[in-house]
């Protein structure tokens, strides 16, 4: 039993078809092939507006979804840490007393479960999600979505290294025995992960698919240029030593990413203060050193926390392996990533096409996510999931266009 769809334009994962084109899927939800509308026979559904493969989230975090509303906006990412580290994790005292440790986790459950079902609703069918903890796990069960689980580490301080490894560890292998293939070890970022702990991840993770938060703050780069800048502040708040920390005289990303030389594939996120010289000194990296590097985009986390988009443009015209995400319900009013499409095509700052942009949340972001065997095009036999977009001008979205899931 076969179900054929077809709309004013079908968008493939890579580019728009011509008008009078039907896409046939089969029982499994497989795609069986594009034909026609001569060909296709009776019995197709017709919609007004694109059709597409289902989008991909390449960079979430689920368990913060018990903050949405709770940190404010446009504090710069130094306060935003902050305030994380303090609140995710609330003590009763914060709570008022009104909830014991079982309320607290019921309660994290439901956000959770608020939050997959909007991601799924609105057209998302894969994510690349951090994790810190195995609250996750029981949600992720439910199969509703496809996860990769980038298991993060943090810590600063070299004495710290082997310490923050044994402490992860029984976390990331839950997550193996949930989901082998798309589980890994990843540091969080270069303000909290020290050279000896970069040093032992890349031991870790030979040939796997890793990521990090990158160059989200100016004041990453003054940290690593010449040992200033808000964090220095953040580690005095926390009791966190640094006096071994030795600035390297360079930006950010030039000092982690030479830790990483065993062909990982490096999804780097944010991006949001990166320069041309970070894209040359990539460009620069011997081949077989590294498999691949996205470059992933949260604009409107970035709104919502440092009020700066990140230069798209430069990204575009220099490498252009480009995805797509929506960071937390902490930093962001919602985890649709339709709305992160929106927000790009609305930006003056940018001069994208849909077909662009489109690319980056689908075809784009399964290869980020080594998930391109299925998901992210309409290739035969692939199970992408279909996504209606309305309301739409002219191949040009609308303040009124928004994203459905079909299938």
């Amino acid at each position: 039993m076969y179900r054929k769809f077809t709309a004013d334009r079908i968008f493939t994962g890579k580019d728009f078809l011509p008008a009078e084109r039907v896409l046939v899927i089969d029982e499994q939800k497989s795609i069986v092939d594009i034909i026609g509308s001569e060909e296709a026979g009776d019995g197709i559904e017709v919609f007004k507006g694109i059709l597409c493969p289902g989008f991909i989230n390449a960079h979430c975090h689920l368990e913060l979804s018990h903050l949405r509303g709770v940190i404010p906006e446009k504090t710069g990412l130094v306060q935003f840490v902050q305030e994380v580290m303090t609140k995710r994790e609330p003590s009763l005292q914060q709570l008022g007393g009104f909830e014991d440790l079982e309320q607290q986790k019921e309660r994290k459950l439901l956000a959770m479960e608020t939050a997959i079902d909007e991601l799924y609703e609105s057209g998302t069918i894969a994510i690349g999600d951090i994790c810190n903890t195995t609250d996750s796990i029981a949600v992720k069960k439910a199969g509703k979505l496809l996860f990769h689980n980038f298991i993060e580490v943090s810590g600063f301080t070299d004495a710290a290294a082997i310490g923050r490894l044994e402490k992860i560890n029984p976390i990331f292998q839950e997550f193996l025995s949930v989901s082998a293939e798309h589980t890994t070890l990843s540091p969080h970022a270069p303000y909290s992960v020290s050279k000896t702990l970069f040093g032992a991840l890349n031991d870790l993770t030979p040939n796997q698919l890793i990521t990090i938060h990158n160059q989200e703050s100016n004041a990453e780069d003054k940290l690593y240029r010449n040992k200033s800048g808000g964090f220095l502040q953040l580690y005095e708040n926390f009791g966190i030593d640094i006096s071994g920390f030795v600035a390297t005289g360079k930006s950010t990303l030039q000092s982690w990413l030479p830790y990483f030389n065993k062909r990982q594939s490096i999804l780097i996120v944010h991006n949001t203060f990166i320069g041309k010289d970070d894209l040359n000194f990539i460009s620069k990296i011997r081949p077989g050193v590294l498999n691949q590097i996205h470059y992933c985009i949260c604009i409107n986390a970035n709104k919502y926390i440092e009020d700066v988009v990140p230069p798209l443009e430069l990204l575009r015209a220099n490498h252009d392996n480009i995805v797509l995400g929506t960071d937390s319900y902490a930093s962001n009013w919602q985890l649709n990533l339709f709305e992160e499409i929106k927000a790009i095509q609305a930006e003056a700052a940018y001069n994208f096409t849909l077909r662009k942009v489109l690319q980056w949340a689908t075809f784009n972001g399964a290869k980020a996510l080594s998930m391109e065997d299925k998901l992210g095009s309409f290739d035969r036999g692939k199970q992408p999931g279909v996504v209606l977009i309305e309301n739409v001008k002219d191949l040009q979205l609308t303040p009124g266009s928004f994203a459905r899931r079909i299938i």
